[in-house]
């Protein structure tokens, strides 16, 4: 029961913010699994809260599919790079500079507004909205999130207000896509070639699926101010944890 209630708060989590990681992996570890099978095992685990969450956001999708297209690429790109990294490289290698990425994630959110006022805001657009800078961060952001995935939602809600013009609760359905395709296609990866705790995966599976559900239900509701709150609090919440 507990791993699928982790599973449920992950799911809710990862919709509206992301780091729904933080829940389910400390989770997996208390239950005496190895960090790498606990990793892969709620990698795969948390694809159906995914789906179920942009399912939950399809109002705010509209409009944006070439927008999913290029992002949702980069991220099937670098999520395949970052599984095949987990599986060649020591956990410590990356590990111990997550609490980085999320302090500078959350700095460059936090400063949205004045750096945008420094560039005159001036946003190089490229088609809808996608530039080579909106691309390649997501690409870097998938290689972490196939890797390990904690707060990657908040990188990529971080890279997408500074490169793209749109309202944030747009940004975000954008971001439940983009993660989700990072978990899909790492998930992939790692059915064929990692150890995986199925039924533990299974767990995370189901309670996802239902947080997704939740978290789309609630995040779509929040005004920009508060949704921007709840992701600086989970994200330096994400950084005690890990650090």
């Amino acid at each position: 029961m507990a791993i699928l209630a982790a599973g449920i708060g992950a799911g809710t989590v990862n919709t509206v913010v992301g780091s729904g990681t933080l829940i389910t992996f400390p989770t997996l570890l208390a239950f005496g699994y190895a960090p790498v099978v606990a990793n892969v095992s709620n990698t795969i685990g948390l694809v159906p809260g995914s789906v179920s969450g942009a399912i939950g956001y399809r109002p705010e999708l509209e409009g944006q599919r070439s927008r999913a297209r290029a992002l949702g690429l980069a991220s099937l790109l670098g999520g395949t790079v970052g599984a095949v990294l987990l599986l060649v490289l020591p956990a410590a290698a990356f590990k111990t500079i997550v609490p980085v990425f999320i302090a500078l994630a959350l700095v460059l959110l936090i400063a949205q507004g004045q750096i945008n006022r420094m560039l005159g805001h001036r946003r190089r657009r490229h088609g809808d909205g996608i530039g080579p800078v909106s691309f390649l961060g997501t690409f870097a952001s998938g290689i972490y999130g196939g890797y390990f995935g904690a707060a990657q939602g908040i990188l990529l809600l971080s890279i997408f207000s500074l490169t793209i013009d749109d309202s944030l609760q747009r940004l975000n359905a954008v971001k439940v896509v983009a993660a989700g395709l990072v978990n899909l296609v790492a998930g992939i990866v790692f059915v064929f070639a990692a150890q995986v705790a199925w039924g533990a995966a299974g767990l995370i599976a189901c309670g996802s699926l239902l947080g997704g559900i939740l978290g789309a239900r609630f995040g779509r509701r929040l005004p920009p101010a508060a949704l921007k709150l709840v992701i600086v609090a989970v994200g330096i919440t994400a950084i005690v944890r890990l650090a």
